[in-house]
């Protein structure tokens, strides 16, 4: 079914003809949902630290940490113009008059537009909308004071202007402090240097970019760098990847049949987030922290954050060591029954694993060798915090299609909501996933993991797109911290709210926690 020049375009994006046919049969069929048996929760799933086992695994990170390459990894490749929605329809409708003042009064709720423009001079953007807009002879007070909000708005959005919503995340001013405002970036960076630092003082952070951000990432990071630096006696080892080409994914026309361009080119769109598996996958640290690029505070909040960073770290740091001993055991295949039962009992309680129902049925050297593969896996451990409202995956057991039982953090669009028995699991779940991780890919052998050997590739998702007015469907990868970690140890530990502070709406800057 493919031109000669279909194969030399897959051949430059490099995708393989056998993954597109998969692709397109994925269209055909659908993927299915996944079967929740029950919610993860405090007494089923989700581990809860005390005080003084806090401590304990913040001692045992401290004292080991330095001495192992730490990265702290952050995808950053979002663009920030969802963040605008409101203005955005705000902007085409808004006029100065009566009829303009009505809309503008009509809503005056947290994300509201009346809101973002009352507390305009709270946020930590707002003395550089006001240079920029007075570099063109405009007077950001004047313009608040005639209700001309479409011009501020403007100037915040547009090209003219800070160009806020064609920039990502990253380079968006989030925080004021005495002197100066920082960004996104600049957050973690800081935060880089209080659980990422080695002996040496080097801090390894790496981002993962859209390329038509690469110019201006690299020209901010070379703007503050140096202060913080010197500020925290650091080295900041910075680095970046884009998502891979040869990750993006098939469109097709709404018939499945594939979706050409006027030119006769497929087209191909990006396979979401679960594509930077393959981004994760080139770096070789030994510990991995995995954090949203909006998911920051300023500096009057982040000590709790340090503190259960690096106590999730502790712990993964134990379990790995003790992972470690038993599967250099397991592999002699040398041990009593009660070294066996150790080991089980280890496996279930903490590290979260459970067996198929044909595992009684294997003799013993079968078992020894399952129980090896279960174990020889990299491990991630999962922050969880309390459900309060917030959208967003949550920590699930669910029994996949070869009958095992596992702990996985699922979102809403892989539950199949039709099903009442299903529905009742996702409503009853005591908590969510706020895409805080720390993870370990190597083995017992000191040797990095090919991480894709541990995806669920039956958890993809199909949404409906459209370009240049014709609908088309659209093939998203397994997700990063869902079905791209399916098959990995997944162990969950609850951390308090105050960690979780994500910014979707503009609006949500203007949160206690931000200010």
């Amino acid at each position: 079914m493919f031109l000669q020049k279909d194969l030399s375009q897959f051949q430059q994006i490099g995708i393989q003809v056998e993954t597109i046919e998969q692709q397109l049969e994925n269209f055909k069929k659908g993927f299915p949902f996944v079967n929740l048996t029950k919610p993860a929760t405090s007494k089923d799933g989700i581990v809860i630290l005390d005080k003084e086992h806090i401590d304990y695994y913040i001692t045992i990170f401290e004292l080991t940490a330095k001495n192992r390459q730490v990265v702290k990894f952050v995808p950053a490749s979002g663009a920030a113009s969802r963040m605008f929605k409101n203005l955005y329809e705000f902007k085409d409708k808004y006029k100065a008059d009566e009829k303009g003042l009505a809309l503008f009064e009509s809503d005056k709720g947290f994300n509201s537009v009346y809101r973002f423009i009352s507390d305009i001079k709270k946020f930590a953007f707002y003395l550089d909308l006001k240079a920029k807009m007075a570099a063109d002879n405009l007077d950001i007070e004047v313009c608040l004071e005639q209700k001309l909000y479409h011009t501020i708005i403007e100037y915040l959005l547009d090209e003219k202007g800070l160009n806020y919503g064609n920039l990502p995340k990253g380079l968006l001013k989030f925080h004021h402090y005495a002197d100066y405002s920082r960004t996104s970036i600049e957050e973690h960076l800081v935060e880089g240097v209080h659980y990422a630092k080695d002996a040496n003082g080097n801090v390894i952070i790496h981002f993962t970019i859209s390329p038509e951000h690469i110019e201006k990432f690299l020209t901010h990071i070379a703007e503050v760098k140096t202060r913080y630096e010197n500020h925290y006696h650091v080295v900041f080892k910075i680095s970046y990847s884009i998502q891979k080409p040869s990750t993006d994914t098939i469109a097709v026309e709404t018939d499945n049949e594939v979706f050409r361009e006027k030119d006769g080119s497929i087209l191909f769109r990006p396979g979401g987030h679960g594509a930077l598996i393959e981004n994760l996958n080139d770096l070789k640290g030994d510990i991995i922290f995995i954090k949203n690029i909006d998911n920051v505070v300023p500096d009057k909040l982040k000590e709790q954050t340090y503190a259960y960073k690096k106590a999730l770290g502790g712990y993964l740091i134990s379990l790995q060591l003790k992972s470690f001993e038993y599967l250099k055991v397991l592999e002699t295949q040398i041990l009593d029954d009660g070294k066996l039962e150790e080991i089980i009992e280890f496996a279930q309680q903490k590290l979260q694993l459970r067996w198929n129902e044909s595992f009684e049925e294997l003799n013993r050297t079968e078992k020894i060798q399952y129980i090896f593969n279960k174990l020889n896996r990299p491990i991630r451990i999962c922050g969880m915090v309390k459900n309060e409202g917030e959208p967003g995956g949550g920590p699930f057991w669910v029994r996949n299609n070869r009958g095992e039982v596992s702990l996985q953090i699922i979102e809403s669009s892989q539950i199949n909501m039709e099903n009442s028995g299903q529905l009742q699991v996702f409503k009853t779940a005591s908590h969510f996933n706020p895409v805080d991780l720390v993870c370990v890919v190597r083995n017992y052998k000191g040797e990095v993991f090919d991480l894709k050997n541990f995806i669920d590739p039956s958890t993809g998702f199909i949404s409906t797109k459209s370009k240049d007015g014709r609908n088309l469907k659209a093939q998203e990868l397994p997700g990063l911290w869902n079905g791209a970690m399916a098959e990995w140890i997944s162990v969950f530990v609850e951390v308090p709210i105050i960690t979780f502070n994500p910014v979707k709406t503009i609006n949500d800057l203007l949160r206690v926690e931000h200010q």
